[in-house]
């Protein structure tokens, strides 16, 4: 009784949009001020540990669990959950007084964590990653691109917006397994370093160098950016993908602070990154599952940033909906691959990355969050093309 009235608690806090519950034992609630758009079905009693004070982190752990489902299109779900957003202060004021009602139960519950419980690594990805495994945003120019062509367009696009020149030095932080730096070696003849944290990317990076015989143009490191020592290199152009989005809030001053001290004066930075519309804790299932110590900073923050380490803006743009399209590739690719990966890891874990899989990608379609690539120069920039042209060529 106890555990069904503080999920009634949470679930009367979403008054935008409608849906439906029904619980372990036949009773079905329905939610909001309009028909349900979608359905949360409960196959059985949750323990009272199980709901936390956010809801969402509620429903994400009960469905990793298999305590739920939902019927519906999850679209409806992601966008109910926005719409939502505002209430949390309200839930945390109601949920608090009913704690106290509840102190003698015990509350601890087991946190998984796939940074500890997981060792995540190139046969995990190579399995629906295609096969330049980029894990961040595609571009697609047709509905009828592939994963991989889509892939390839991304940094082709990315580094024609770096407007590269022959013997230029490049840095990617976070290059991920290298085809970027790789890539800007073999188009543009630069001077390519990229920088990871993973030893499983680095090594597959070296590897598909050395295959190339590119040690010449490209070196990657297993090094943090933030130990590159300016005094001894700086680059003509740096660019990070989906790599700003684990900084941190408190950091993102430094992250700056550190780029625009390798970039040399007059230099270009392309920064591709997810943001949020609006300033907001990170959501509270994401942060505990998938990215620990993540935080999506909104494209408001970020540029007032900017100013501060004298970087310029010279163009915009919004890939959400490419990456919306990314996301479902993903998972289609991890379905079809599930027979392999069930081998790998069980239920609990392939419900995580399913749920993290389509609920960004309906995030991406209704929700609060973007993806901008931000095109940066240090200082003031009178040589470049008068208009953005070049990069569609």
């Amino acid at each position: 009784m106890l555990t069904k009235t503080a999920l009634k608690t949470l679930f009367e806090l979403w008054k935008e949009g409608g849906f439906s519950v029904v619980f372990w034992d036949g009773e079905e609630v329905c939610y909001g001020t309009v028909n349900p758009a979608f359905k949360i079905i409960f196959h059985r009693e949750p323990k009272l540990s199980d709901v936390k004070e956010d809801i969402i982190l509620t429903l994400g752990e009960a469905y990793v669990k298999g305590i739920i489902d939902f019927v519906g299109p999850l679209d409806n779900v992601i966008a109910t959950m926005f719409k939502n957003s505002n209430d949390k202060a309200k839930a945390d004021f109601k949920l608090q007084a009913l704690a106290r009602q509840l102190k003698e139960v015990d509350e601890s519950v087991e946190s998984l964590n796939i940074h500890k419980h997981y060792d995540l690594g190139n046969d995990f990805f190579s399995l629906w990653l295609d096969k330049t495994m980029s894990y961040s945003c595609a571009y697609f120019k047709t509905d009828e691109d592939t994963l991989y062509q889509a892939q390839i367009q991304k940094i082709d696009h990315s580094l024609k917006k770096l407007n590269l020149k022959e013997n230029e030095k490049l840095l990617d932080i976070g290059c991920g397994w290298g085809w970027l730096a790789i890539r800007a070696a073999q188009q543009y003849k630069v001077h390519a370093t990229g920088i990871t944290l993973s030893k499983e990317q680095y090594e597959g990076a070296c590897a598909r160098v050395r295959d190339l015989g590119l040690e010449d143009l490209v070196d990657i490191r297993l090094e943090n950016y933030m130990d590159l020592n300016p005094k001894q290199e700086q680059f003509d152009k740096i660019v990070s993908i989906g790599m700003f989005e684990h900084v941190g809030k408190k950091y993102l001053p430094l992250y700056f602070a550190k780029v625009t001290e390798l970039l040399k004066g007059n230099g270009t930075f392309l920064l591709h990154s997810i943001m949020g519309n609006f300033e907001a804790p990170t959501n509270a299932w994401m942060k505990t599952y998938i990215f620990p110590g993540g935080y999506v900073p909104t494209l408001r923050e970020t540029m007032q940033l900017l100013p501060e380490f004298d970087f310029r803006v010279l163009h915009l743009e919004s890939l959400r909906r490419h990456y919306a399209k990314t996301l479902d590739c993903w998972y289609d690719n991890f379905q079809q691959k599930l027979p392999e990966i069930e081998k790998m890891y069980d239920k609990q874990f392939i419900r995580m990355w399913r749920l993290y899989l389509t609920g960004c990608a309906s995030a991406f379609r209704v929700g609060g969050i973007d993806v901008y690539q931000c095109l940066l120069t240090k200082g003031i920039d009178n040589k470049r093309p008068m208009t953005a042209e070049y990069m569609y060529k």
